[in-house]
């Protein structure tokens, strides 16, 4: 179903049927994505958390009226589930890590993408702010449209509040990523995200959006959100510093490789004993306490 713009669909959705919708219109509406116990998780946990930072110090892009939160794996346990939420992880999936054939010798291997998590962020956009510019998220590698031929990232905007057009909702400019890079985005092509509470706005790093004029007196905008990006790709937000090596060794071993601690396609081993190793490993030996205490000088 199709309201002002941006397709609507339910957290039962396949994801071949949700990637076919988001290739098409650039980003979709997902109703009841997350449950109640998952959105109260995250609002119990984060909101002291946005509560005790300061707000952007510009008024253009980061918002002097808006609070932001990173390194969101190490303040919610709910954010694992945010990452590997089915539906979610398996568009990004189809979306992102298509192989291409590369020669070792005279044989051609397929070679996947990969994909690693980019960034994570919780933003409340207060009263009074106005709207962001219209941006695309790939923007950050000077990604190219269309010769790249592929996306760079899957990005998910879980609603920790409800988003309406008045307090801020995201705004997109649906098809925008079929655009060349010489047409420039105009804030009356966009349409506001609406949706309830537990409901997500999937889009692709192609798309043109941004945060939107929240013009009410007293009410929030509270979203999360991080991206699923092409693993080859540098990382927006800084994971080795972001997090400790204990809180590291905590997550599941899936979301501790997608915070890039390992080397899947030849990227991000360490040297050990000569040897180019592969990073998880290190996070299961006893001898491996710090970056700074330096590397085993065995295996």
């Amino acid at each position: 179903m199709s309201t002002s713009g941006l397709c609507r669909i339910t957290a039962d959705t396949t994801p071949e049927e949700a990637v076919e919708i988001i290739l098409r219109d650039g980003g979709v509406i997902v109703d009841g994505l997350f449950d109640d116990a998952t959105i109260t998780g995250l609002k119990n946990d984060l909101d002291p958390v946005l509560d005790a930072v300061d707000t952007g110090h510009d008024a253009v892009f980061a918002g002097n009226r808006t609070r932001r939160a990173g390194g969101l794996f190490a303040k919610t346990e709910h954010m694992v589930t945010v990452a590997l939420n089915p539906l979610y992880h398996r568009v990004a999936e189809l979306i992102l890590n298509k192989p291409l054939n590369v020669f070792f010798g005279e044989e051609a291997v397929p070679a996947p993408a990969g994909m690693h998590i980019g960034a994570t962020m919780a933003i409340k956009i207060g009263p009074g702010q106005g709207a962001q510019p219209l941006h695309r998220d790939d923007s950050v590698w000077l990604w190219r449209h269309p010769g790249y031929q592929r996306e760079a990232r899957v990005q998910i905007m879980v609603a920790v509040s409800d988003f309406t057009a008045e307090n801020g909702g995201t705004l997109v400019i649906p098809g925008s990523h079929l655009w060349d890079d010489h047409r420039a985005p105009r804030y009356e092509e966009t349409i506001p995200t609406e949706m309830k509470a537990g409901s997500a706005l999937i889009w692709i790093g192609s798309t043109y959006h941004g945060g939107g004029e929240n013009t009410t007196t007293d009410g929030h905008r509270f979203g999360l959100s991080m991206g699923w990006d092409l693993a080859f790709l540098s990382t927006e937000e800084n994971h080795f510093l972001a997090y400790s090596l204990e809180q590291i060794r905590k997550l599941p071993e899936e979301i501790q490789r997608a915070l890039d601690w390992s080397s899947e396609h030849y990227l991000g081993w360490a040297e050990v004993a000569g040897q180019m190793s592969d990073p998880s490993d290190l996070l299961k030996r006893d001898d491996y306490t710090s970056i700074d205490a330096g590397l085993p000088t065995t295996l």
